[in-house]
């Protein structure tokens, strides 16, 4: 793909370090090697010294003082602003930000109208006290007004932390509360699954729940009554008309906290994860403009919700000089092929999706490619959970003939990907394409050997920018490292250099370079001695027309005893009988082996998730041995009802 920044990036890394970078692999390998000249690379290739108070000075000290981890030292006297590299494409014809809900309502915002809708709110946030360090909070869906809220108040060096209107007010609260915020903004709505969902009262209470709010935004109508509290309530709209002033963004240091993103906060209180400024940047420009190649020539949506990292991850089409695509309603309503409309009417580029979009759009027999003019998509993303062989196939078949896919691993941790796809390298169905440049990497035994070809603990040797800078309220760090970095490997070579990052999956690192995910490592399925990946069960047993979504869990029992069941959830009119759990078996026999197939298939009727859409594996494993300790929020789940169901089912099992 002979223009694509990737190759023009390769072609500045040869000039400006001499290095031979004339394909991937060897400018991977460059990179994880050379930290500090990477990056120094990148912040020339994208002309960085523009945003910062001062040029880079010279010396790999000044990009990577310290790579001890935790705690790496980035970019030490840099200081810079997120938001304005987003401002330097204010000249760019069109659209910046399209919004779109569930009942077909389109707005947008113009490159050319974007920065004085962010002086103008940044000016309504100074004049109620907000400055730098200061906590604005967010409960909001997916709209353009959020990306505003969100560029007016990173402008001014404060905090961003945001939450989707799908948890109630006591969830949001268990999340936003903990950082104190002095502003919040709400929305008195949205429509979901063709229901209109009236959050104004939710809103109300959110608000009386943080005792330090200042003043609370409204977008939309009227948060409520106001309760008294002193509490300034100000319409979204009437915050849009201050008068701005010639004020730009703020100057802070590379690592100054951009945003507070939290875990999924299943089993104890949600963490409070902290993102710096400079990491941000850097890892954003470098995942959407080289991997994605992402530019003023895309339109870039990935359907999401501000509870979730993908929402950050989208708001970088922005940094890349990219049109984004909010979309606020159900992906499914009133029907799977719901989102390839929006690809279709928006002409999107890129389009970032989910394995659960996809399985429903292939079950409920869908010819995307055929129905819809798709011809302005040059690429599909996926993540949530690792993306199934059979779908690679599927895409390629119904939607678009040799479309690449890009099914990216990372996670919230890092707000951004470990490994993914990348422009100009193969993709192989059921396999991540590449590491990502600057990202070490490795697959470990459990003795710190690394691996090739063989299932391993998914770990990174070394710093990434975008690493937290913190956790909230963890002035010891304890949390933090003992969240990623407390793991201990039993053999002597292991962490020869200090601590690794060990994520908690398993994943397989190929000959090619490429990479398998196989699932939690902390959901392990570990039967006669074998290690399983609960990921490859459920790319077998998805694929079959009748299942709507599998859960296979290794539970721990007396004596030795071993118990794996399979849970499904079935499709309109399909019934799990006697020929169907043997058509199951065999299909896992015959594509994993006869370890992988389950002692019991049991119909469910449901299975539970986190609000961003991962399977409560390790939690309901617990459950179903038995274990007293196990505390579930309900604020976390998707549906809390299933719970009890699970637990029942343990109960019922008899060793």
């Amino acid at each position: 793909m002979t223009g694509a920044a990737i190759e023009r990036f390769s072609r500045h890394v040869e000039n400006r370090f001499g290095v031979d970078a004339a394909d991937y692999d060897r400018l991977w390998s460059w990179s994880v090697e050379q930290p500090a000249q990477f990056w120094r690379a990148l912040w020339e290739f994208f002309d960085l010294d523009a945003l910062a108070a001062e040029p880079l000075a010279e010396g790999d000290a000044a990009v990577l003082a310290d790579p001890t981890m935790p705690g790496a030292q980035w970019f030490p006297g840099v200081r810079l602003n997120y938001v304005s590299q987003i401002l330097r494409h204010a000249d760019l014809p069109g659209a910046a930000i399209v919004g779109l809900d569930e009942a077909g309502e389109r707005t947008e915002i113009a490159w050319s109208d974007l920065p004085g809708m962010v002086a103008s709110l940044a000016a309504t946030l100074r004049a109620q006290g907000i400055g730098t360090g200061d906590v604005v909070a967010a409960y909001l869906p997916d709209i353009p007004e959020a990306v505003v809220a969100f560029l007016a108040t990173a402008g001014l060096g404060a905090i961003w932390s945001g939450c989707g209107q799908d948890y109630a007010p006591q969830g949001a609260a268990s999340r936003l509360g903990q950082l104190r915020p002095k502003v919040l903004f709400s929305a008195a709505g949205y429509r979901y699954s063709g229901k209109d969902i009236d959050k104004r009262a939710d809103s109300a209470e959110l608000a009386s729940l943080l005792p330090e709010l200042v003043a609370h935004i409204t977008i939309g109508g009227d948060a409520g009554e106001p309760t008294g509290d002193g509490t300034t309530r100000i319409d979204y709209a009437d915050a849009l008309t201050a008068e701005a002033g010639d004020a730009g963004p703020v100057l802070v240091d590379f690592d100054h906290p951009l945003w507070v993103l939290f875990s999924s906060g299943t089993t104890g209180r949600p963490k409070g994860i902290v993102h710096g400024h400079g990491g941000v940047v850097v890892e954003h420009l470098k995942a959407g403009a080289l991997h994605g190649d992402l530019s003023s020539d895309d339109v870039f949506f990935w359907q999401t919700a501000l509870s979730w990292m993908m929402w950050n991850y989208q708001v970088a089409g922005l940094l890349c000089g990219a049109r984004i695509v909010c979309y606020s309603g159900s992906p499914l309503h009133p029907d799977a092929d719901k989102l390839w409309q929006i690809v279709a009417d928006e002409k999107v580029t890129y389009f970032g999706t989910s394995p659960g979009q996809l399985q429903a759009s292939r079950k409920a027999g869908l010819e995307p490619g055929r129905d819809h003019d798709l011809s302005a998509l040059r690429a599909l993303g996926s993540t949530g959970s690792s993306l199934a062989a059979d779908l690679f196939t599927w895409v390629d078949d119904h939607v678009k003939r040799g479309l690449p896919i890009s099914s990216i691993s990372g996670g919230t941790d890092i707000v951004s990907a470990f490994a993914g796809g990348s422009v100009g390298v193969p993709v192989v169905p059921g396999e991540l394409s590449v590491r990502y440049l600057g990202v070490a990497l490795e697959s470990w035994a459990p003795d710190g050997t690394p691996l090739v070809g063989e299932v391993g603990e998914l770990v990174v040797t070394a710093p990434m920018p975008s690493m937290p800078v913190h956790f909230w309220d963890d002035p010891d760090g304890a949390r933090y490292r003992a969240a990623y970095f407390d793991h201990e490997w039993e053999g002597p070579t292991a962490h020869p250099d200090g601590p690794v990052w060990r994520h908690g999956d398993w994943v397989t690192v190929t000959e090619r370079g490429s990479l398998v995910i196989h699932g939690r490592s902390d959901a392990t399925l570990n039967r006669h001695g074998i290690r399983m990946g609960s990921a490859d069960i459920y790319e077998v047993v998805e694929s079959l027309d009748e299942i709507a979504e599998a859960f296979v869990l290794g539970v721990d029992g007396p004596d030795g005893a071993y118990w794996m069941p399979l849970f499904v959830t079935l499709v309109p009119g399909a019934v799990l009988d006697d020929a169907l759990i043997a058509r199951i078996a065999a299909a896992v026999r015959d594509r994993l082996s006869k370890r992988h197939v389950p002692d019991e298939v049991i119909e469910a009727p449901g299975i539970p998730h986190t609000r961003t859409g991962k399977k409560l594996e390790v939690p309901v494993t617990a459950i179903l041995a038995g274990r007293s300790e196990v505390n579930i929020d309900p604020k976390s789940v998707d549906d809390y009802s299933l719970v009890d169901w699970y637990a029942e089912q343990g109960r019922a099992h008899r060793w």
